[in-house]
Parts: C-alpha cells; sequence; structure tokens
C-alpha cells in the first residue's frame, strides 16, 4: 500500500492563496504580524480539511529549541489529590484557559515527587522543553531539605517560575490571604452573635487568622476549639465524634468547603438543624457550595483568577525571581448563605 503523503504548509498556502510565511503566522500564533480575520478563516479551514499537523522538529530547526519552547508551560503539583478537588480544578481550568487565550501551551501536569528521578528531571525541567513553570501548591510535597534542593534546581534551569497557592523566597507567586480570610470568617460569625466557636480544617495561617478574630473581640484564644481535617471524609468523621461526645460548637468556621460539606453530610444525616443548632461559615466557594442543604456560607477564593494571574505573570514577562520576584495577593469576599 503506497504511504500517503505529508501536508505541508507550503500545500496549506498554496489551496489558501496565501504566502507559507503566513500560514507560519497563523500555526504559531505570532503576534508580530497580523492577519485578517478572512484570511486566517480560511488559512484554518484548510489546515482542518486536509488534515495538517505541524512537523514539531522543523519548528525547532526553524526557531531554535529554546525559542520553540517559549511558549510551553509546565505545571508541576503536589499529589493526585488536586485532581480529585473541585478547588484546585478551578485553578487549573483558569490555568489552561489563560495559555489558551495567549496561545500558550501546558505542555505536561506532573507531580513533584516524579521530578526526583533524575532522568524525568533532565527531560523535562530544560530550556529547551518549557519556558516556564507553574508550582501548584508544591509546598504540601516539601518535606525536607533534600525537596528544597529539587526547587533550587528547577531555579538554575527554568528563568519564569509562578508559585501558586504559596510562596516561595525568592519566586514569583499568586495566592490569597488566607489569615485575613479566616479572621473574616471568624468576625462574621461574631457579628451573627455566636461566642461558642471552633475550627475545623488544616493548621495554617487560616487558623491564625480565626485566633487573631478572637483577639480582636478581645476573646481568650484558648476558648477556641481546633480540629484538625483535610478532606471531605474527615470533616464527617470530625463531626461525628464530636457529636457523639457532646462537644459540637454553636458555631464552626471550616477550613475549606469540602471539610465543610462533609461535616454538612453527617448533620443532615442526624437531622441536627443547620444553622438552628450549628452554624457553619467555610472558606473557598467551589461550586457545590451553593448547592448544599442549606447554601453553604463561604468566604470565595478567587480560584479560577488565580490560575490566569499565573499565565498572565509568564506571558508578561513579570514571572521574575531574586529580588524582582513578583508577588500577587488575591482579595476574597464573603458569600452570604443560609448556614449561618
Amino acid at each position: 500500500m503506497e504511504e500517503k503523503r505529508k501536508v505541508t504548509q507550503n500545500d496549506v498556502a498554496r489551496e489558501a492563496g496565501v504566502t507559507r510565511s503566513m500560514v507560519s503566522y497563523v500555526i504559531s500564533g505570532s503576534s508580530d504580524r497580523s492577519v485578517a480575520p478572512e484570511t486566517r478563516k480560511r488559512i484554518l479551514e484548510v489546515i482542518d480539511r486536509l488534515g495538517y499537523r505541524p512537523n514539531k522538529a522543523a519548528q525547532a530547526l526553524q526557531q531554535g529549541n529554546e525559542g520553540f519552547a517559549k511558549n510551553q508551560i509546565g505545571l508541576v503539583i503536589s499529589s493526585v489529590d488536586m485532581f480529585r478537588s473541585s478547588y484546585y480544578a478551578e485553578i487549573i481550568a483558569g490555568i489552561h484557559t489563560a495559555a489558551h487565550e495567549h496561545k500558550y501551551h501546558v505542555h505536561f501536569i506532573r507531580f513533584f515527587h516524579e521530578l526526583k528521578d533524575p532522568v524525568l528531571f533532565n527531560q523535562l525541567i530544560h530550556p529547551e522543553e518549557i519556558g516556564s513553570l507553574i508550582l501548584l501548591g508544591v509546598n504540601q510535597s516539601i518535606n525536607g531539605p533534600e525537596d528544597y534542593k529539587i526547587i533550587d534546581k528547577i531555579r538554575e534551569r527554568i528563568e519564569k517560575i509562578v508559585c501558586l497557592e504559596w510562596k516561595c523566597e525568592g519566586l514569583s507567586s499568586v495566592i490569597f490571604d488566607r489569615q485575613e480570610t479566616g479572621r473574616k470568617a471568624a468576625e462574621f460569625l461574631f457579628y451573627k452573635g455566636y461566642k461558642d466557636i471552633g475550627y475545623i480544617g488544616v493548621d495554617d495561617d487560616r487558623l491564625l487568622g480565626v485566633q487573631t478574630a478572637f483577639l480582636d473581640e478581645k476573646k481568650n484564644v484558648s476558648d477556641l476549639k481546633i480540629y484538625h481535617a483535610a478532606r471531605m471524609a474527615d470533616g464527617y468523621s470530625k463531626v461525628k465524634e464530636l457529636h457523639k461526645q457532646g462537644l459540637l460548637p454553636r458555631a464552626i468556621v471550616f477550613g475549606s468547603d469540602e471539610v465543610a460539606i462533609g461535616a454538612m453530610c453527617y448533620l443532615n444525616e442526624n437531622k441536627i438543624g443547620i444553622p438552628d443548632e450549628v452554624a457553619f461559615i467555610s472558606i473557598d466557594n467551589i461550586e457545590s457550595s451553593s448547592y448544599t442543604t442549606p447554601a453553604l456560607t463561604t468566604m470565595n477564593v478567587q480560584k479560577t483568577s488565580m490560575g490566569v494571574r499565573a499565565v498572565e505573570m509568564i506571558v508578561n514577562n513579570t514571572a521574575c525571581q531574586g529580588e524582582n520576584a513578583l508577588n500577587i495577593s488575591l482579595p476574597t469576599n464573603l458569600v452570604e448563605r443560609q448556614s449561618c
């Protein structure tokens, strides 16, 4: 059987009635030269009809390996749990959307622990492979000096790096102020008249913010009931345990919506009224928080915007290192519903 001849840019140009360079501009998404909308549409229609596929090796030869990698973004995340989380799904969606709009590509998504393999590290973390890197919540996987050595190796290889959802000395970042958000959440419960308040979530700046609200109210911080939970199942089991022991607080700040939804499930199953018996406020505002019973009062975090801003820093060349590192903190706001 005769092998089918590969379609080239020259074939596309001839069929579309344009120059080869114009085809190249459309394929690369270059902003260096404007192409009339009707011409761009005609070229794309021909590409679709002929089934043209770019020759990556030829592009690399033409642009140079680093030039070819310029628009390739690497994404490193902490663990598989991020794929299961609605919160992180919105952030990753923001990254992909912004990359597409700016003609950039997410070249790979990898777990941080995979980069401990030197072969894989050298294959992926290289300026001829990617032009920039986003490190999403990677602090959750850093457990000691050896892990920080990997961060240092990354910094030596890749110039444009954005830490997303965490801060690392000398690297640019996009975050939300966890402490201020936790403070606002607890402050709202005080405003509503609740005094017996607990916190269920991870032990980070969100908890520190809740404790700050106690100090602002001239309350004894030791009166704050603190319970640790990170996932939806943890919220369910922790509230179940407190209920059985007769220790449920009158109002609870949850570190995340997912933990709150798990807790809400248990209380609903056991016909414990929300907010009549236990009031809820949380942090995140994932989509499902508006569909719970009752709808969850929560602090809105700009999840999609975090992903978008990370990509924009890369595109605008503001993802600098060292003393020029840019740190962006996005504001949060209260979304009041029926749970408190």
